[in-house]
């Protein structure tokens, strides 16, 4: 177990080698003096967003270590632990040295960064090292693993402590229960999720879980957080994705909310009283929320609010409206934004706005049910200008990028359940599944997919906690949460396509649920910031952090 200890520690060292020198030629290429230039990092996207896989990916193997070396101070790093670091070692050493996928079409080897070889020698010898064989024997006792209920119970343990692993064993144990049965249903008849399961949820704490206890909440902090979202996802994403609302509006009014707006909203959220919804996506503007054009124009005692908003999750059944709009006139850019709080009755399939000054209909959609998405047109919609976030006009941008850190690490959790679902249901159907006189878990293309997603889900957990833990000790953790968000995304969607891939035939019937994962898992590189635009983002805080 040692020499597998000291082997990741030697590919965190080589791995963090090859990204300084990829960061510098990116660098040469895209500043102009010491600042970034934006045409020419527009320009390099290609190099620009490969220097944020290439780090995301060593993030990942330095998270991974420290997991190994804390369960190890504890005589807790066993064989599947072992098994772990060493199946995603050899892999993602591999995709390091041949060529990492951004996309099922795009991807970026080390030679589109124009790298002297002895840059790439660590790398080369840690690879070289390990016989084919022994990659093999990793993988397939990976997968031998996960067939035995302690190996997989060894998978799904946090190794975090004793506290959170009771709790994820207590919402695991509600999952199977009131979730799992019945999300398949849900999702076929496109039904909105159970106003008991909510009020179920707001028992259990769900929508509190880190606000604080002064306000209502219990206070727990962002791996909580991270635990329960992934384990509700896990069930059905839909249901793992409510507390998305409450977690985005709540950090919205505990950041920029003046005391008499968290005194108000705040407890009413925590014990699911008040729904909220995220309102800011326009038709025009996706990721560019500077060139957003809906208005709140201050009449007397109210902002008057005009212009039309799009995918709108949980829309007609919320309470509370999260909305950003401009309120500067003559401000064009992101800093005429402001927020509102609005309040809303909650409406219905048939009425689904039945409030003054808003109307609005569906977006079906091939997956992510359970809420359902809406297009919103706002046409004189009134709302008490004392709802002004903060009371503070303009401010509304800053505001929204200090909630971004912690909505994608929850879209990371949320990612894990997915792929987590994905993984098992996968790993039933080959155990049961007989070809040619066998299980056909027993052919090794099919374990080598399974011991695959395992190590990919574990590592990206890690991954996932490593940037909730420095989100909880108050630490900047954007450029963790993002990469967080941008693996976990891909992990997901992965075991996704790996899973209907081992049903065949049946995983493509609308009956198996393989194919709602597969549905579920492909929006999760879209929302909270696509692949693409968190790649840019990373890229640029990176080089960032390499001029200070």
């Amino acid at each position: 177990m040692k020499e597998v200890r000291h082997r990741l520690a030697d590919g965190v060292a080589a791995a963090d080698a090859l990204v300084a020198e990829m960061r510098s030629v990116v660098a040469r290429k895209v500043q102009v003096g010491s600042k970034i230039d934006r045409a020419l990092i527009d320009a390099e996207q290609h190099i620009a967003h490969g220097l944020t896989w290439y780090a995301t990916y060593a993030e990942l193997l330095r998270s991974v270590q420290e997991w190994g070396e804390s369960l190890a101070r504890g005589g807790l790093f066993g064989e599947v632990e072992a098994c772990v670091a060493d199946v995603l070692l050899d892999e993602y050493l591999a995709q390091m040295l041949g060529g990492i996928a951004m996309s099922q079409s795009e991807f970026i080897r080390p030679s589109d960064f124009d790298l002297r070889e002895v840059v790439l020698h660590p790398i080369s010898a840690l690879v070289g090292e390990r016989a084919s064989a022994d990659r093999k024997a990793s993988r397939s006792r990976l997968a031998a693993l996960l067939a035995e209920p302690h190996g997989r119970a060894t998978l799904e343990a946090t190794g975090l402590n004793a506290e959170f692993d009771m709790m994820r064993d207590q919402f695991h144990a509600f999952v199977d229960a009131k979730i799992a049965p019945h999300a398949h249903d849900w999702h076929l008849e496109d039904k909105l999720i159970p106003l008991d399961l909510i009020e179920e949820l707001a028992q259990l704490g769900v929508f509190g879980l880190t606000i604080p206890e002064e306000y209502g909440g219990t206070g727990l902090g962002k791996i909580a957080m991270c635990l329960v979202s992934e384990e509700l996802s896990r069930g059905y994403l839909g249901v793992g994705s409510l507390g998305t609302r409450s977690e985005i509006a709540a950090e919205l009014i505990l950041c920029g909310g003046t005391a008499a707006q968290k005194k108000r909203w705040l407890p009413a959220i925590a014990a699911g009283a008040i729904l909220p919804t995220a309102v800011f996506t326009e038709p025009g503007a996706g990721s560019d929320l500077g060139a957003l054009n809906a208005r709140a124009v201050r009449v007397g005692g109210d902002f008057i609010v005009t212009g039309n908003k799009t995918w709108i999750t949980h829309a007609a059944r919320a309470d509370l409206m999260t909305i950003l709009v401009r309120t500067e006139l003559g401000v064009d850019d992101h800093r005429g934004l402001s927020i509102l709080l609005a309040e809303k009755p909650r409406g219905s399939d048939a009425h689904p706005f039945p409030a003054e000054g808003m109307s609005g209909g569906e977006i079906p959609v091939l997956g992510y049910r359970g809420m359902k998405e809406y297009e919103i047109r706002f046409d004189g919609f009134p709302v008490p200008a004392e709802n002004l976030l903060g009371n503070a006009g303009g401010k509304g941008f800053g505001q929204l990028m200090a909630t971004f850190e912690s909505a994608r690490i929850q879209t990371a959790a949320r990612a894990i359940g997915v792929a987590q679902a994905a993984m098992e249901c996968a790993l039933r159907y080959a155990a049961d599944r007989r070809q040619f006189g066998r299980a056909i878990l027993g052919f090794p293309r099919i374990s080598d997919k399974l011991a695959l997603m395992a190590a990919e889900i574990a590592g990206v957990r890690q991954l996932t906690y490593r940037a909730a833990r420095r989100k909880d000790v108050g630490g900047r953790c954007d450029i963790e949460a993002g990469m967080a968000k941008l693996l976990a995304a891909r992990v997901a969607w992965s075991a996704a396509d790996n899973a209907l891939q081992i049903h065949g035939g049946n995983g493509f019937a609308l009956e198996h649920s393989a194919s709602r994962l597969l549905c579920d898992a492909r929006v999760l590189n879209i929302f909270e910031g696509a692949a693409e635009i968190q790649a840019q983002v990373i890229a640029r805080r990176l080089l960032s952090d390499a001029e200070q």
